[in-house]
């Protein structure tokens, strides 16, 4: 299923009835469960199968001891009855003991390698949302899947493994009870198997209607979610504080928290009527055992000790049946959360398979973008209709245009980030779609006006502009200092070691400006043939901006650089402006050109200057340059 579809609780649930039936898809869920269990920690894996034998045999041998014991007790007379007591007494304790022991062992075993599980799951998730094409997070379908996943999913393969366990377990102990039962009487076994009928055929419809509940009631989670970021976020705080959201959005929060209670009620109202029903239809026929067993005992058929022990092998083998049933439950429950977990696993490898072709070249001479056009899923405007720009090595070029005109939408698929629709990106005559995406994303360095702000040290924000090679801590104080951000890290109290976030013990926060010369020396770090730079003056006072851009060229050492601005004044000394309209070129030349032009280029420059003659900086409140 594509994640341009819409995925919703409906089809889900259609999906998953029919595959229901399907023992070749059980085995393989089992199978590949078992396997990620065994790869993620074998030596617990392998104490934790131990431990389940051993309960196992130590259950069932306590119904023995049991009826030692009683017999002991009966036939001893008052001279013996130490002696005859005593060692089926210290066998009934140590057997007890020995369960409890076990128990306690498999507790904390099956925590250590939930935990371990886990740690694999995420790994893979989160390689898949790291790995996948731009396109998927324009989709909330994908959003929805990925929150399924966070949710539920991670944690099922190591519930199905422990289902299967359970009933591993449980098998083995009901074996040594059943023998047990079949030694008292052999028609008692049949009627305590019975009886776990009931809480089977429950447990299969429970599992279904989790699984839908938690499908239907994903997008509610995602925007509660959402909702808590706004409430705790360090970038929303100002604005939060600053309109008096406050309230507002605890109501919003609040609403949909009560209408997800709500439902949780009424879904906890099926489960609980339905485990009601199968504990009623068990209880039912374990009655039935136990009159059996008193009309055993009427009849002569079972003694006192067999009676003793019978019962107390009744009891632990209906547990023991009810535990089969839950075990068997957890594989039908998480079985449906797996299937969702493999379609999402599934665009990992897609990605992984998407990511091949040739290497892209170290340089280039020139770099053409011919007739390219660009739509964003689900999208019905066209961002780009067809747009020609040419770069040349160690040129400076500039995008301009208003907002909407699709300036950043070329910086990203110059950036490799998307691929066109239609058109061809070349770099010296070689279609871009040649070659391996992750290595043409290697030479290209990207400054978005979103940078993000990493909560590390001054010298891990900026080597991890090029992860892939050792960290140089020269290189990084030459990038910063090409930046401009050498002087603002050394002035922290552990200079270029300092975290840049208050976030945690320790750290400072940047300015505005000084964050944006940070994110400036992590892409001249990376040392990539093209630069490319969104807004990297929009946070920069007018002398910042002057001093950036009259280095810029120094600072690049050779390299191509394309830049965004929506400050005229910044873009003059480019070698060619490319001014963008509505998707398309309208007009291309150096600032004099341009100018001489009088085309839709002086007109925006005129009145900008205009603004600045007036006393008004439109780089500090003239409009945001456009994300589309």
């Amino acid at each position: 299923m594509s994640d341009d579809e819409p995925v919703d609780a409906v089809s889900l649930r259609v999906a998953a009835r029919a595959e229901r039936k399907s023992l070749g898809r059980l085995s393989r869920l089992l199978r590949s469960s078992v396997e990620l269990v065994w790869s993620s920690e074998r030596r617990l894996f392998t104490i934790l199968i131990v431990l389940q034998l051993v309960a196992a045999i130590a259950l069932s041998a306590q119904v023995f001891a049991v009826q030692l014991l009683l017999d002991a007790i009966l036939n001893a007379g008052p001279d013996d009855m130490v002696n005859r007591v005593l060692g089926p007494a210290l066998l009934l304790a140590g057997l007890t003991a020995l369960s409890a022991v076990t128990g306690v062992g498999q507790a904390q075993t099956q925590r250590l390698l939930g935990e371990t599980v886990s740690n694999t799951m995420w790994q893979r998730v989160l390689g898949v949302a790291t790995g996948v094409g731009l396109r998927h997070f324009e989709s909330p379908a994908f959003y929805n899947r990925l929150n399924r996943v966070q949710t539920n999913a991670l944690v099922r393969p190591y519930q199905v493994t422990q289902g299967l366990l359970s009933i591993a377990g449980a098998l083995a102990a009901s074996l040594g009870l059943a023998i047990a039962l079949m030694s008292v009487s052999p028609w008692l076994l049949p009627l305590v198997v019975v009886g776990g009928v009931p809480i089977l055929l429950t447990s299969q419809r429970e599992s279904r209607i989790e699984f839908e509940f938690s499908v239907k009631q994903t997008p509610t989670l995602r925007l509660r979610q959402y909702f808590t970021i706004l409430q705790t976020g360090r970038d929303e705080a100002k604005e939060v504080r600053a309109f008096g959201l406050g309230r507002w959005l605890l109501g919003r929060f609040t609403g949909l928290y009560e209408t997800y209670l709500k439902d949780l009620r009424a879904h906890s109202r099926r489960r609980t009527i339905l485990a009601l029903i199968g504990q009623l239809g068990s209880a039912v026929v374990l009655a039935g055992t136990l009159l059996a067993l008193v009309w055993l005992i009427a009849q002569g058929q079972v003694g006192i000790a067999g009676a003793g022990a019978a019962i107390v092998a009744i009891r632990m083998l209906a547990s023991q049946v009810q535990i089969l049933s839950r075990g068997v439950q957890t594989i039908f429950e998480s079985g449906l959360f797996l299937d969702d977990l493999a379609e999402f696993l599934e665009l990992g490898e897609a990605a992984r398979e998407e990511d091949s072709g040739e290497e892209a070249p170290t340089g280039f001479t020139s770099l053409r973008v011919e007739d390219v056009g660009f739509r964003y899923p689900g999208s019905d405007v066209e961002a780009l209709k067809g747009v020609d720009v040419e770069l040349h090595a160690g040129e400076v070029i500039a995008l301009v245009g208003e907002n909407g005109s699709g300036k950043t939408t070329l910086a990203k698929l110059l950036a490799g980030l998307y691929t066109p629709d239609r058109g061809v990106i070349s770099w010296d005559g070689q279609d871009a779609a040649r070659f391996r995406p992750s290595s043409l994303r290697e030479r290209i360095t990207v400054v978005f006006q979103d940078f993000v702000r990493y909560a590390l040290t001054g010298t891990e924000n900026i080597s991890i502009g090029r992860v892939g090679a050792p960290q140089d801590p020269e290189r990084v104080r030459s990038a910063a200092r090409s930046a401009g951000a050498e002087a603002a890290l050394d002035a922290l109290p552990h200079g270029f070691d300092t975290v840049l976030s208050r976030l945690f013990a320790g750290g400072r926060d940047l300015s505005g400006g000084q964050w944006q010369r940070v994110a400036l020396a992590r892409s001249f770090y990376r040392d990539a043939p093209l630069v490319i730079l969104d807004e990297p003056s929009a946070a920069l006072d007018p002398r910042a901006e002057h001093e950036l851009f009259s280095t810029l060229r120094a600072a690049l050492h050779g390299r191509t650089a394309l830049f965004i601005s929506h400050r005229f004044s910044t873009v003059r000394g480019a070698d060619r402006i490319y001014v963008l309209h509505n998707g398309l070129v309208a007009e291309h030349g150096n600032h004099d050109e341009l100018m001489a032009l009088n085309g839709r280029y002086a007109e925006l420059f005129r009145l900008q200057s205009e603004a600045y003659v007036a006393g008004d900086d439109p780089g500090e409140d003239g409009p945001a340059p456009d994300q589309a």
